[in-house]
């Protein structure tokens, strides 16, 4: 264990000390956001990102280390152990080092050279491989034994260098250097297997150093060759790499070179490259997918993030053609008023009818703001909205909202435990309206792949998309805090500690006893333990408390502290006052608290009961619509980001169909990454460079505006 923690030390940059500390906290149970919240001072303020990253590399070193015991113990029980192999596991960085270290010892299926060696030629190939003696003629036909299948010099021959191509590419040392060389000079090189237009005909003639090719494109190639589409290889310099490998075994002068080189040609290319590719290519779709994930959860966490339209009716507008558009109202609390289906789009058109029917529930329910799904009709549904809102008595505006998932949402148990009359196409309009209202609330509710915001989803390890997105949706959860008298199950059970059984129960509860009081009363909740309290306590608020400190993000652990404090200062005081870091310090000396701790106590102080997501910019709120027709070269428009990708960002500008903000085009200087500059749901100014009406693309830039 004092191996690993050095080791995450120095891959984080961390102290020996303050790692060890935050692997005992992890080690006990506690749950990540717990840790980020209200242990800072024994993790030395770590984030939430650099602990799921800590514990991601724990679990690796640990497998790693648990794999080195493994093996240990197999080569002792073959007692091939020697003091080298031991050094050079211990050594070992990763799981692949230890593999190719076990490899000559691992059992195989029957080989060429595991044949020959059944044939008792495992002696010739020795002789051959020593280089001390010339292995002539004579020396073969020794060997020749037609009862063993070996009836000419030949076939002795032939299996003697199958054995030491196989020597050869087992070992360790030599599959690093080739390995690191592939790495340095192979180039990734794509070939069209069609002539047909397709979504990957740049990639029919393509080349691209694997050292400098992007995780997009490793996955589109990936994609483009599972869909028989592309042939993919990956060249390196085969010469070069059998030179590196003869001096590693051809000694000066050796009587035996011709039947070595012969030897570690085959070993190059029938064992070693195949099997070398393989893992290059996997080492790239890894790194790809990491990257992939990592954008993914970048999105994602704006996108939930996105400021609540708090206080406001809405209506929700779920566009169709057919079937009509669902039209549906929703309270301040999000509680369904209305529902009902209209025509204005094609092929009934029934315009006057549906101004008619959306104008009375507006004026009926005094709706506020209608929330617009981007699906499909929904071009036509905003010219019809954009229209027929200049009558309304109220003044009215629409949102145009990502409705990715809510069909999802509209099926699945929870849809159907929350809307058990409801027709499955109105749950969708309930949706679209709610993630406008609460995009955390309501987004929680659905698989976070189904939301939209990634980019090759489908192509990556689905496991880890759903582990490092449950991580996301938990950070995000438990930064805001959650209302435990209004939450959903769905909501309660991404709260820090709180399992899907326990968020069952606290909702039991509250049906059954009305609105929780206090903080204290959560541990009348069954399965609800001290254990479970400590991590959720401080997450979960509760505000028709008599006491404050129940709808702050402060832990009842600390409630001593805060009380001390509010009898020094009011909190009118506290709002206004500016504490200097020498009154912090002294502070904290005289309540014997942590200063990061005091810190976020003081912060929750001055805005008790507040929500952090109010201070990001709102969504854009529109009046009128725009055609694709309607944009020329030049137009600066405000537009809001929705989507981001490793080439750049794609923004709504309100014409259905968003833009491209390449990654070029975001800054005047240098952007390493997208998210160095723009994040989803930021509203930004852009500037029209080109449009192309018939491919429906529109390409934008932040520059210069």
């Amino acid at each position: 264990m004092e191996k690993i923690i050095k080791t995450l030390a120095q891959e984080l940059n961390i102290g020996e000390r303050q790692v060890a500390a935050t692997v005992g906290l992890l080690d006990e149970g506690n749950t990540v956001p717990f840790i980020a919240r209200y242990r800072k001072e024994v993790t030395g303020g770590l984030s939430d990102e650099q602990l799921r990253l800590l514990f991601e590399r724990l679990s690796y070193l640990r497998n790693l280390e648990t794999r080195k015991t493994e093996v240990v113990k197999l080569l002792e029980e073959m007692e091939k152990l020697t003091p080298e192999i031991r050094q050079n596991l211990d050594r070992a960085l990763t799981l692949q080092e230890v593999e190719d270290i076990y490899r000559p010892f691992r059992p195989k299926r029957r080989t060429r050279a595991t044949i020959a060696r059944e044939k008792g030629l495992e002696p010739l190939a020795a002789k051959i491989l020593a280089q001390e003696d010339m292995v002539d003629e004579q020396a073969i036909a020794s060997f020749i034994d037609p009862q063993k299948g070996v009836a000419t010099c030949e076939e002795a021959l032939a299996g003697a260098l199958d054995i030491i191509a196989e020597v050869v590419s087992d070992d360790a040392k030599i599959r690093k250097l080739i390995r690191d060389t592939a790495y340095k000079k192979g180039i990734v090189q794509t070939s069209g297997l069609t002539e047909e237009t397709s979504t990957y005909s740049m990639y029919y003639d393509f080349k691209e150093p694997v050292q400098k090719i992007v995780s997009h494109r490793i996955l589109a190639i990936n994609r483009g060759e599972r869909e028989k589409y592309l042939q993919v290889k990956i060249l390196v310099p085969d010469d070069e790499i059998i030179s590196i490998i003869k001096a590693e075994y051809i000694k000066e002068s050796s009587p035996t070179s011709h039947l070595m080189e012969n030897a570690i040609e085959d070993a190059y290319k029938r064992l070693i490259w195949p099997s070398i590719e393989r893992e290059i290519r996997n080492m790239l779709t890894e790194q790809a997918e990491e990257q992939a994930l990592s954008t993914f959860s970048k999105n994602l966490k704006h996108l939930i993030l996105q400021p609540p339209i708090k206080g406001r009716v809405i209506m929700g507008f779920d566009p169709a053609y057919r079937t009509g558009c669902k039209i549906v109202v929703i309270d301040a609390s999000g509680k369904l008023l209305a529902y009902t289906v209209c025509y204005p789009t094609p092929p009934q058109n029934k315009f006057d009818e549906s101004k008619k029917i959306i104008l009375d529930l507006i004026e009926k329910y005094r709706v506020d703001v209608v929330s617009l799904g981007n699906g499909t009709a929904s071009r036509e549904s905003e010219k019809f909205l954009a229209e027929i809102l200049k009558e309304s008595s109220r003044p009215v505006s629409y949102v145009i909202v990502s409705e990715a998932g809510a069909s999802v949402y509209s099926a699945s148990k929870l849809g159907t435990e929350e809307f058990p009359n409801l027709d499955v196409s109105f749950r969708g309009a309930v949706s679209i309206a709610r993630r406008l209202q609460d995009p955390l609330a309501e987004l929680v509710k659905i698989d976070p792949k189904s939301l939209g915001v990634g980019q090759y989803q489908h192509d990556v390890n689905q496991k880890r998309l759903s582990e490092k997105l449950s991580g996301v949706v938990e950070d995000c959860v438990n930064s805001v805090g959650v209302d435990v008298n209004t939450a959903s199950p769905s909501l309660l059970g991404y709260v820090s500690g709180i399992t899907a059984s326990t968020a069952s129960n606290i909702v039991k509860y509250r049906e059954e006893n009305g609105m929780f009081k206090s903080r204290k009363e959560f541990l009348k909740v069954p399965k609800l333990g001290p254990k479970t309290f400590e991590q959720c306590a401080g997450f979960l608020r509760v505000p028709e408390s008599s006491n404050i400190l129940d709808n702050t993000a402060v832990h009842p652990e600390s409630y001593d502290i805060a009380e001390k404090i509010m009898k020094l200062y009011t909190l009118d005081e506290l709002k206004i006052k500016i504490f200097s870091e020498n009154e912090i310090a002294q502070m904290a000396s005289n309540l014997d608290i942590g200063i990061p701790t005091l810190k976020d106590i003081l912060s929750e102080l001055k805005k008790p009961g507040r929500d952090p997501r109010e201070e990001l910019p709102a969504p854009i709120f529109r009046t009128d619509v725009l055609e694709i027709s309607d944009l020329k070269p030049g137009m600066a428009l405000m537009g809001s980001v929705r989507n981001i990708t490793d080439f750049g960002a794609f923004i709504d500008i309100g014409v259905h169909q968003d833009g491209l903000c390449h990654i070029s085009e975001l800054s005047e200087g240098f952007v390493r990454s997208p998210f160095d500059v723009v994040s989803v749901g930021d509203v930004v100014k852009v500037k029209v460079l080109s449009v192309d009406a018939e491919r429906n693309r529109i390409s934008l830039t932040m520059k210069g505006v």
